[in-house]
């Protein structure tokens, strides 16, 4: 496993990541817990953003007071259980420039397969935020960060709900300097890639579908 990863071990993330996980949660219920979740996450990938003062005046006096630095965040939605945590994380940061990056996975061969790509624009001047419920394999995350670095990103972290040990290997290979940020790790992949125990497939929980 990589120095990169944070397990966000919080209580109410942990509660609420085991009332995900239950198979007979409703789409409904699966949905408002991923965007509660996310919340929770969001608050530690971003723990580390770079902050400045400016003068204010409170209603008693003036002050130097802190505020964020530099140019506004990139979210970087991998399509299309990546939008559950998107809406979460922009909740918190409703001033984010959004992106999205559409992959499938290949179910013969496990591969991520590109159908969309649309990101804003300076990459190179902003922390870009990808997020995407699932690390299970690793190969989409890795494939959407090469991606990403081919625009210019150099300031990338990866938000997930769940990871897999292979995940966060695959992931550390490909982009070491990446810092993955999740709720849980789980044991394994079963062999057709998805993780156990897990939750299922994120996207189909999260939208009702199979």
């Amino acid at each position: 496993m990589t120095a990169q990863l944070t397990v966000v071990d919080h209580p109410l993330v942990q509660h609420k990541l085991t009332l995900m996980r239950d198979k007979d949660r409703s789409t409904k219920g699966f949905r408002q817990l991923l965007h509660e979740v996310s919340h929770l996450l969001a608050y530690e990938v971003t723990r580390d953003l770079p902050m400045t003062t400016r003068t204010i005046e409170t209603p008693l006096t003036t002050m130097q007071a802190p505020v964020l630095e530099g140019k506004k965040l990139a979210l970087i939605s991998i399509l299309r259980a990546g939008n559950g945590l998107l809406d979460g994380v922009l909740d918190l940061i409703p001033s984010a420039r959004v992106g999205f990056v559409g992959l499938y996975r290949d179910e013969q061969t496990l591969e991520p397969v590109q159908y969309y790509f649309k990101v804003p624009s300076g990459l190179d001047a902003r922390r870009a935020i990808v997020v995407d419920p699932m690390l299970a394999t690793g190969n989409s995350a890795a494939a959407a960060i090469s991606l990403l670095k081919d625009e210019g990103a150099t300031d990338i972290s990866f938000l997930c709900l769940l990871a897999a040990p292979e995940g966060i290997a695959r992931l550390a290979q490909a982009h070491p300097d990446v810092r993955v940020v999740t709720a849980a790790v789980d044991e394994r992949l079963n062999e057709i890639g998805y993780i156990l125990p897990g939750l299922g497939d994120a996207g189909d929980r999260m939208f009702g579908t199979k």
